[in-house]
C-alpha cells in the first residue's frame, strides 16, 4: 500500500510528492498529506505555523498513521474538517477524537444529509470562514457528488475532496449526487477560482498527485462541456465505460464523441 507524504506551503512551489518538503522560508501554514487506505484516499493535516494547531482534512483508515504526523511535527489536532459524508472519508473520526479534542465541522446541507452525524459538529455555509491560529481556511459549498460536499480554501490551495480530481470529478450515482448540480460547480469554480490554484484532490485517480486549477480547465475532461445535457450524458453514461485510471490530460473535443451513446 502507498503512502504518499508530501507537504505544500503557502507561496512556495509544491514539492517532490513522495517525500516531506524542507522549509526553507517561514509560511503560515503547511498542508501534509498521507494517502491511506484500500481506495488510495488523501488525508490532510492542515498546519498552522504560528500556534502549532492542526486541522484533519477527511480522516479516515489508518488513523495512527495521521496522529503519528501530528506528534512527528509537535502538533495539536484542534479541528476536523469534512468534505463529506461518505464511509471512506470519515471512518477515522472516532479514531481522531478518542485521542484529540478536535471541533468537527461540515456543510450543514451534509449534516442534514448525512443524518447521523456527531451531537455537536460546527454547521457551516459556503462562503463561511474557519480560523486555525493565524490561517484562514474558506469553506465552498460545491454540491454535484452529495448536497452539501464542501472544499476548503488556504491561501492559493484548495482542498477539493470528491468534488473535483485531478483531471476528473467525483460520481454522481450514488445516494445524493446530482450530475446537474456537479455540472454547475465546476463552472462556478472556473468562473471563481485563479487558475494559479492548487488543487489537492480527495483521491490519488491520477498520474499526479496535484495539479494547478488551470491545468485542469484545459485537461479536464469534466471542465469542458459547456452544454449541461453533455455533461450529464458523459458523467452518468459514457465516462466510467471507456476512461481508466491513472486519469491524463484529455484535450478539448475529446472526451466524448458528438454521436455517443
Amino acid at each position: 500500500m502507498r503512502k504518499a507524504l508530501y507537504t505544500n506551503m503557502s507561496g512556495h512551489r509544491q514539492a517532490n510528492s513522495m517525500n516531506e518538503a524542507s522549509m526553507t522560508e517561514t509560511a503560515p501554514f503547511s498542508i501534509h498529506a498521507l494517502e491511506l487506505g484500500p481506495m488510495e484516499n488523501f488525508v490532510y493535516l492542515i498546519e498552522d505555523s504560528a500556534s502549532g494547531r492542526a486541522a484533519v482534512v477527511d480522516p479516515a483508515w489508518e488513523v495512527p498513521e495521521v496522529l503519528a504526523l501530528a506528534k512527528k511535527r509537535g502538533l495539536r489536532i484542534t479541528d476536523i474538517l469534512l468534505t463529506h459524508s461518505h464511509h471512506d472519508h470519515i471512518n477515522g473520526i472516532e479514531g481522531v477524537l478518542q485521542v484529540c479534542d478536535a471541533q468537527l465541522h461540515l456543510l450543514k446541507d451534509e449534516a442534514r444529509f448525512w443524518g447521523s452525524y456527531m451531537d455537536l459538529p460546527t454547521l457551516h455555509h459556503g462562503g463561511d470562514h474557519i480560523r486555525l491560529g493565524d490561517t484562514d481556511i474558506q469553506v465552498l459549498h460545491t454540491p454535484g457528488h452529495t448536497p452539501g460536499s464542501a472544499c476548503y480554501r488556504i491561501g492559493d490551495r484548495l482542498i477539493t475532496g470528491d468534488t473535483l480530481f485531478v483531471f476528473g470529478c467525483g460520481r454522481c450515482d450514488l445516494r445524493g449526487g446530482d450530475a446537474e448540480q456537479m455540472f454547475h460547480t465546476l463552472k462556478d469554480m472556473e468562473r471563481d477560482l485563479p487558475h494559479s490554484t492548487i488543487i489537492l484532490p480527495g483521491h490519488n485517480y491520477a498520474e499526479k498527485t496535484t495539479s494547478s486549477f488551470g491545468e485542469q480547465v484545459e485537461g479536464n475532461p469534466f471542465m469542458h462541456f459547456d452544454d449541461m445535457g453533455r455533461f450529464v450524458r458523459y458523467r452518468m453514461f459514457y465516462h466510467d465505460k471507456h476512461r481508466h485510471g491513472p486519469y491524463r490530460s484529455v484535450r478539448k473535443g475529446d472526451a466524448m464523441p458528438d454521436n455517443a451513446n
